[in-house]
């Protein structure tokens, strides 16, 4: 019995560290309408580059003329790792380079399987296609109630990765149950309420949005309610039934977490300078949130933990050369309370002068 070409390239892919991996033809995204509406919506907030690509993520042989086939694939990240202020997926090697990277390698070893040159592109969370979508289409599982996607075997802490290729492939069969059933863990734990209803997500109450994407000063009302978060946020998959059985340990020694990663000293993190922020999180995916974002997290960390002994670091950050990080800082000393020894006068001058620049 011939090994056909789909089986030899999934087991190229398995090679590489993927698994699962699907196949599916391009064409019309079946998400695309939802996609649509929830940009009209505004859940989308400062995420400015989803509506300037949404044309595209209409059909998945846009970005790419040549394509005709999706090879779509996974890379667990660990999802049984302890919870900390910083999320899973970011305490490591940024999966953008090391996916990427792989992918490119897939795309080497499909020639000898085509026997022929073979026209590819690979996407990994940065171009204009849907790939919960194509992921969805070639059989690795469904949307859950959480907006991620769920694989029956893993749970959902892996990164997607597509690789759309010229060739012609038989594709996979679609995963059509949708195994969330009555389930609402994910939506009732969710801190913020980011969740308006089941698999829609206003991005703008979510604290992984808060934490990362968005680059002004966060809502009051929404800082008290991030904890102790600092860089992303795993409630909604922590709590998922599939993940506490399915999640594994972080295994790829290229995503294994970074020692400083797992825990990190808050305080510290708001006292980093440029040069230091650049060189702790080089080749990191923290770096998305930039020196001023991680800073002015850190400093809502500090002001929902209410501990007296942050107050030093906090009044220091009175001075940050950003506005935006004494803007909150200022807040997180309001918030500790009674018993702050940063005159009332002083902090109000700083929220003040914050204003004026945010």
């Amino acid at each position: 019995m011939s090994v056909t070409a789909e089986s030899r390239i999934k087991t190229a892919a398995n090679a590489l560290g993927f698994d699962p991996v699907g196949i599916t033809c391009v064409g019309p995204a079946e998400t695309h309408a939802a996609f649509r509406e929830w940009l009209s919506r505004g859940f989308a907030g400062e995420m400015a580059y989803l509506e300037r690509g949404a044309e595209k993520r209409r059909d998945t042989s846009l970005p790419f003329p040549d394509a005709r086939s999706a090879i779509v694939v996974a890379l667990d990240y660990g999802g049984k790792q302890p919870a900390g202020p910083i999320a899973r997926y970011a305490r490591g090697d940024d999966y953008h380079d090391v996916m990427l990277a792989r992918l490119g390698e897939l795309h080497h070893r499909l020639e000898p399987i085509a026997g022929r040159p073979v026209a590819a592109r690979a996407y990994v969370d940065t171009g204009p296609i849907l790939e919960r979508d194509l992921a969805q289409r070639a059989g690795l599982g469904w949307i859950g109630k959480n907006t991620n996607l769920i694989n029956p075997d893993r749970g959902s802490f892996f990164f997607l990765g597509v690789l759309l290729t010229d060739l012609a492939l038989e594709s996979d069969a679609r995963f059509e149950a949708d195994r969330c059933g009555t389930c609402t863990r994910c939506l009732d734990a969710c801190p913020t309420d980011a969740f308006v209803e089941p698999r829609v997500l206003d991005a703008t109450r979510c604290i992984s949005y808060l934490t990362i994407e968005h680059r002004t000063s966060i809502a009051p009302e929404l800082r008290k309610l991030m904890g102790e978060l600092v860089y992303g946020c795993d409630i909604c998959q922590d709590v998922c039934p599939w993940n506490h059985r399915f999640a594994r340990e972080a295994g790829d020694a290229a995503l294994a977490p970074r020692p400083e990663n797992v825990n990190p000293g808050i305080r510290d993190l708001l006292r980093l300078h440029d040069a230091d922020f650049k060189e702790r999180f080089r080749g990191s995916p923290v770096t998305r949130a930039k020196r001023r974002g991680l800073a002015r997290n850190a400093a809502v960390v500090l002001g929902n933990r209410g501990d007296a002994a942050d107050i030093p670091a906090l009044e220091q950050a009175l001075n940050d050369p950003e506005p935006l990080v004494r803007e909150h800082a200022a807040w997180a000393l309001e918030r500790i309370g009674p018993g702050r020894p940063t005159p009332p006068s002083l902090v109000t001058h700083v929220l003040a002068r914050a204003h004026e620049h945010s």
